[in-house]
Parts: C-alpha cells; structure tokens; sequence
C-alpha cells in the first residue's frame, strides 16, 4: 500500500498498517457476531473511519475508541458529536491500561487489528484477561488459524498456548481482501476470545511464559534439547510428558503442568 493512497479524504499511513473495512454486509456480520448492548462497555482499537463503530455506538453501548492515527481523531469527533456515549483517546494500543477504562461492566474489546502488531497486541490483552468479558477481532487469517490450532497442528505455537491458557478461541468467519480499502494481500478472518473463568492453577505466570516461549523458539528440537536449560534434575516421569516430543505435541494442560513442576524442582534444589 501507498503511503500516499487516499481514502474518504484521509491519507493513509502505511506504519498504521491501515486498510479500511467497506463491506457493508461484512460490518453487519460482525455487529450481529459482537451483540452489543447498551448495557455493555466497549473498548474499540483502531476505529479507522467508523464503520463497525457506528453500530456499536448505534446499540447504546459506553464506546471508547483507541486511535493512533491523530488525524483521524478530528473526522471521528465530528462523526459522533451528538452521540454522548462515545469517546475517544488518541493512544497507542500496545501501550495502553486497558484496566482504566473499566467501570460498573467488565469490557468488551472490539478491533479490527493492524497485522504488523496483532501479536503484540493480543499478549499485551490478554494481561488484562480479567477485566475482559470477551473480545472480537479481526485479524490475518494466518494468525486466527495459529491461535485456534490443537496439538499436532503446524499452526500450534506459543500464540496457541498462551491464547488457549486464558482464553477460549473461537474462529467465526473469513473476510475476503475486497471488503476493504485498500485490499490487503492477505485473508482476514473474525475471532471471538471469551477469558475463562477458571484456568489450571499456575505456580509462577512469568515462568510459565518463558517455559512456552523457549520450548518454541526451537521447535524443530524435541522438548529435552529446547528446554534444556530449564530441565535440571526435574522428574519429569512424574506427570508422564515425553520430553522426545517436539513442542507442538503436547497440550496446554501439560506445558501448564510441565512449568509447574520446573518451579517445584528449582525451589527444592
């Protein structure tokens, strides 16, 4: 995409990763898949021009928008002038506290996602899983596909075990590159993530990332060789993981379990 390509009068900023979603029938899939009520409080990142965000403010919802693009705050401001329950804040999502825009009702997260950070941005989500009742994006094909793989699947990866611990995923729809403006080179799809009310209990979280995160970095390598550095004297026998296993055969349940017992073995020794 052109640095210089225009749409609607606004200049489009190829470090914003922007494409605009046009697709009128697309919007009101997603609008019907997202459900708001007025009763909800809803958090949108990166609204672009407001094509989804007029039916969310349109339900009645609280609507808070997060937009980095500074001149697309003007346009979105005039666009929903008379509407009191919209808001927005000229921000960077990756570094945003999510938990500040939490009152009487957990949030409802809604973005269509800049691929060059969707990944990022989703860890940093999922640090405020708590404050989150679910959040519906749209993402890269590619990356909806990672975080929804199983065991065994050459799309399961650290997004896949990190995402499924806090999260159930539910892939709900494609979206060709003609619904928007200017068409990416690439499938988008529609994902719902629902936080789990309860999770399997972990004895250290940011142990638990660094388990996940090194058994991947090497993953052609079985779990033996790529965590070997974290292994020491281990039992692993105990909870019956085959470390001759390469990463992406076994469950978040066993990486759960897997780091649980590393953070035992290290305190005893």
């Amino acid at each position: 995409m052109s640095s210089k390509s225009i749409v609607n009068g606004h200049r489009m900023r190829k470090r914003f990763g922007q494409n605009f979603l046009n697709d009128s029938n697309i919007i009101s899939r997603i609008t019907r898949s997202v459900s708001p009520k007025e009763a909800d409080r809803i958090v949108e990142i990166g609204p672009g021009q407001g094509a989804i965000t007029e039916d969310l403010v349109g339900s009645g919802a609280k609507v808070t928008a997060v937009e980095l693009d500074r001149d697309l705050i003007p346009w979105l401001m005039v666009k929903f002038e008379k509407d009191s329950n919209f808001d927005i804040v000229n921000a960077d999502a990756l570094k945003t506290d999510f938990s500040s825009f939490v009152d009487s009702e957990p949030l409802r997260i809604v973005g269509n996602l800049p691929y060059n950070i969707s990944t990022p941005l989703i860890f940093h989500l999922l640090s405020f899983s708590g404050a989150i009742k679910d959040m519906h994006f749209m993402l890269q094909k590619e990356v909806v596909d990672r975080m929804a793989a199983g065991p065994g699947d050459n799309n399961y990866g650290r997004l896949s075990v990190m995402t499924q611990y806090l999260c159930q995923v539910i892939p709900l729809f494609i979206v060709p590159p003609e619904s928007f403006d200017p068409p990416p080179k690439v499938d988008s799809a529609i994902v719902r993530l629902v936080p789990r009310s309860e999770v399997d209990k972990l004895l250290d979280e940011e142990f638990f990332a660094t388990v996940v995160r090194t058994a991947f970095n090497q993953r052609r390598k079985t779990l033996r060789n790529s965590l070997k550095p974290l292994l020491q004297n281990a039992d692993i026998a105990s909870i019956g993981i085959d470390l001759s296993l390469r990463p992406e055969n076994i469950s978040v349940a066993e990486y759960v379990a897997l780091a649980n017992l590393l953070v035992e073995a290290n305190k005893s020794q």
